[in-house]
């Protein structure tokens, strides 16, 4: 059964059984501080777990993009070593949501995969919890005598904790679950080796193929489980490997889900898939990885330098470096398989065709630069591999380190290259310097969440911030303590507020709090931040004005900051008049990929292909002014069902997590669903000006503005600037002239002070090419000199040029510091095994140098000028020993 038809199967078989099919959520995580992605597909309904929300469908079934690279759930390094994993894959499941439960979620699996698909019974095999003394956890014998009236007890077998009692993290909704196992060995093995003995055993064709969890409690932080409001069924079946199944293949990437991709590595690599082990590798982990890149950023999430981004980043390289160094690909190549991946998936997932010609282009630039670094990289393993492969000794830890701190040069493939060469390095020291890496980063962004101490067992939580800015009569429902970044905080959560969370590219509302009566006093508290976590508003308060002695729980008046709102409210309608503007003038490419509006300024990425000039930003500034002048009324439409939205024209965002009913906002012809506020009339806006326009990364261009009383304020300072130019040059009838002459002149000095400076520098080298010593092995040359670091530079490089034998140190002085040069020839390099480096690393101490670079030339600088006699002596018995 092809994949499309298998996917469609399964949705079908549970809607005929009143389950409703949700989309979907987008892959990235925006509103869960535990998690960067998702990572099963119960991610989506975590908040109904825990009662946060009201179940609006009590079943539900549907197949969600997971991706599982970080944290708990992290199979990275097993992706393309075996034939199964995956780090991208689709989750296909049903949940009850306080409904049905064990016995029907059991028999709806059974008959899905035996009646349905015809799956042989015989080779089925089932695990259910055994309980746990230590934790203190019963066995699920419920689960196990549902199981004995429909299977063979033969085939069932008790699991463990860690197989079979499943939790979304340290902390949160938790249960036994029990899976279904199948044996796809020949029959031959089938006999010889029981499946039994198999069960998790990371065995390629004894594997799990549904996983059904009975959430029934909540992992508190202290470790201790409560008992949820209600029982829920959360089912996980991996779609990849039910295709294998069907599809009667040995492996999930010999299925039809692959067979598109493989196809087209092959045509670019020239190498076949199944015929060696090491290259078949490669194109497992390349056409895994090309799927978890792509569905990322077609969900908003491009790769970057940290966070998710970075995750995102690491998956790229590990691709790009399997290709190099196993497929001979020394170009960009995931790029190009961009729009295959699309072409197979737009029925299901549209996003990623809409957005193809984008995500091809962030590829590309991501490949183009990381080969760059690939190649220095490189450049320093060959100075390595030519230093120890004399010495015979084991490369110190610490380098390999500094290739990966440094150039973000694979420790993996380091290690490679050495064996190729027949070295090895002390694993042992670079193991520790990257664990000493990791827990400087953790510290920096720890954060530790307590448990809620929940007040008041009311779960719905009004928003009235669209029409109130203040409301006196709140209620406390739960808060806890968190503490980040060495900061302790307390987030409250009240049965209705006028809080704006963090969302939208818009942050969060600020104000304070009245009438909580804390301890035995009545005052005003602040709230500093506001966001959303599992369908939960959260207001943060600081833990060391706010305590837990609450002397009142309600009637509590909750104040919006009105004037940093008003303020936000201005800048985030002016962003969706220049979203507008934007498509109106460029055409319908145009999508916003990002934003961030606070009450400064606000912020607009887009994708557009490229930089948008002078007068077409003229042009655009004057087309949003002309919207504010006209006075646009707000148009808010709630609550209306999104396949309506989108057939009004409402603007719909990549990556965003929408539900049935949605919010409409429109000024004028700008249509677009957004929970965000907004004035009520364009006019309210007051003013526009743009900032900035500039290209964040391939494909992708920013522009930011500011608004009413921030525009002002802006132009008042570039008046003043102005009024400031025509002081100094005198000339209040023509700047502009006045300034295209000083300019003239600036560069006619310029040119005089460029052409000195080359006859200062050839003066000084043919001054300096008189006082090399010829020390017999070698050339050296040491020297105090009076001319700038550049021009000092530019000797060194020249001397180089002209000896293949010489080691220099020249010094200057230059603002305040002792400025150093040591440079040795490349062929000394290679040779002599010399380095700069290490010449430096010997004689810096004489004038409290530090800088570094590469084994032919090193910077540094100094402040002990009394050193430097001592500095050059220090060189020159070095010299004199080689």
């Amino acid at each position: 059964m092809k994949s499309k038809k298998l996917r469609q199967h399964f949705i079908s078989y549970f809607q005929n059984r009143k389950h409703q099919q949700v989309a979907s959520s987008p892959i990235v995580i925006k509103d869960d501080p535990s998690l960067l992605f998702v990572n099963a597909g119960m991610n989506q309904f975590k908040d109904l777990f825990l009662g946060q929300k009201k179940v609006e469908y009590p079943r539900v079934v549907n197949s969600q993009k997971c991706l599982r690279v970080s944290g708990k759930h992290n199979d990275l390094e097993e992706v393309g070593l075996d034939t199964y994993h995956h780090t991208m894959f689709e989750m296909l499941g049903n949940w009850s949501f306080g409904d049905y439960f064990k016995r029907d979620a059991i028999f709806y699996a059974w008959d899905f995969l035996t009646r349905e698909l015809g799956v042989d019974k015989d080779r089925l095999y089932i695990t259910y919890f055994k309980g746990d003394e230590n934790q203190k956890l019963q066995a699920d014998l419920e689960t196990k005598n549902i199981w004995s009236e429909i299977i063979d007890q033969s085939r069932i077998v008790e699991g463990n904790k860690k197989d079979n009692f499943w939790e979304m993290g340290q902390t949160g909704p938790c249960g036994p679950s029990t899976e279904i196992h199948i044996d796809l060995r020949l029959d031959d093995d089938r006999q010889k080796h029981p499946a039994l003995s198999l069960i998790n055993c990371d065995h390629p064709q004894v594997i799990e193929i549904w996983n059904i969890v009975f959430i029934e409690f909540n992992r508190l932080e202290n470790k201790n489980l409560v008992s949820l409001p209600n029982k829920h069924v959360d089912t996980g079946m991996g779609f990849e490997r039910l295709c294998m199944v069907l599809q009667n293949k040995k492996s999930t990437y010999d299925t039809d889900l692959f067979s598109n991709l493989i196809n087209v590595l092959t045509k670019l690599s020239k190498f076949s898939y199944g015929k060696n082990s090491s290259i078949d590798v490669a194109f497992r982990v390349i056409v895994d990885h090309i799927r978890a890149i792509v569905f990322a950023i077609a969900d908003g999430q491009k790769p970057s330098s940290n966070g998710a981004g970075y995750v995102i980043r690491r998956i790229l390289r590990r691709a790009v470096r399997y290709g190099y160094t196993h497929l001979n690909l020394k170009e960009p190549f995931l790029y190009r398989l961009v729009n295959t991946l699309s072409e197979d998936f737009k029925d299901i997932y549209p996003e990623i065709f809409a957005q193809s010609n984008l995500i091809t282009k962030i590829i590309e630039h991501e490949e183009k630069s990381f080969l760059r670094t690939l190649g220095k990289g490189l450049e320093q393993i060959n100075n390595l591999v030519r230093q120890y492969e004399v010495k015979k000794t084991e490369i110190p830890g610490s380098d390999v380190f500094f290739l990966y701190d440094t150039y973000g040069f694979p420790p993996d493939l380091t290690n490679l290259i050495l064996k190729e060469k027949g070295l090895c390095y002390n694993l042992d020291e670079f193991s520790t310097l990257m664990s000493e890496q990791k827990n400087r980063s953790r510290k920096s962004s720890e954060i530790n969440l307590g448990d809620w101490i929940i007040l008041n067992t009311e779960t719905n939580q009004d928003f009235l911030g669209y029409s109130k800015k203040e409301i006196l009569n709140v209620n406390l429902l739960r808060y806890r303590k968190v503490t980040h970044h060495g900061q302790n905080y307390f987030h409250l959560v009240f049965n209705k507020t006028p809080f704006y969370p963090e969302g939208g590219g818009q942050v969060g509302d600020t104000g304070y709090i009245t009438n909580m009566h804390i301890s035995d006093l009545d005052f005003i508290l602040p709230v500093i931040n506001t966001k959303k976590e599992n369908n939960l508003i959260i207001h943060i308060v600081d833990a060391n004005i706010f305590n837990i002695d609450l002397k009142n729980k309600e009637n509590i008046g909750l104040h919006v900051d009105l004037k940093r709102r008003l303020s936000i409210q201005r800048n985030h309608s002016a962003t969706h008049l220049l979203h507008n503007n934007l498509r109106l003038m460029f055409g319908n490419h145009i999508e916003q990929k990002g934003s961030f509006i606070n009450s400064k300024y606000l912020r607009f990425d887009f994708s557009h292909h490229q930089k948008i000039n002078d007068n077409e930003l003229n042009s655009l500034e004057k087309n949003i002014n002309q919207n504010i002048t006209n006075a646009l009324m707000l148009k808010e439409q709630i609550n209306v069902p999104i396949n309506e939205a989108k057939k009004m024209g409402a603007i719909s965002l990549f990556g965003e997590k929408y539900t049935e009913l949605v919010r409409v906002i429109q000024f004028g012809d700008s249509i677009e669903l957004c929970g965000g506020t907004h004035v009520n009339n364009t006019s309210e806006i007051g003013w526009f000006k743009i900032l900035s326009e500039s290209s964040i990364s391939s494909g992708i261009r920013r522009i930011e503005a500011v608004t009413s009383e921030s525009a002002i304020k802006y132009a008042n300072q570039q008046f003043n600037i102005l009024g400031s130019l025509k002081n100094m040059l005198k000339n209040t009838d023509d700047l502009e002239k006045s300034v295209k002459l000083l300019v003239e002149e600036n560069k006619q000095l310029r040119h005089l002070a460029e052409s000195n400076k080359k006859n200062q520098i050839t003066q000084s080298f043919n001054e300096l090419n008189d006082k090399i010593i010829d020390n017999g092995n070698c050339k050296s040359l040491s020297a105090e000199i009076n001319l700038d670091p550049a021009s000092m530079k530019n000797i060194c490089f020249k001397f180089l040029e002209k000896y293949d034998d010489i080691v220099i140190l020249l010094l200057t002085t230059h603002a305040k510091k002792i400025i150093i040069n040591v440079a040795v020839s490349k062929e000394m390099v290679k040779t002599k095994l010399l380095s700069a480096n290490k010449i430096l690393h010997l004689i810096a101490t004489h004038i409290n140098a530090k800088g570094g670079g590469q084994d032919f030339f090193v910077v540094a600088s100094g402040s002990n000028y009394d050193g430097v006699p001592k500095l050059l002596k220090a060189f020159n018995k070095i010299v004199t020993s080689l």
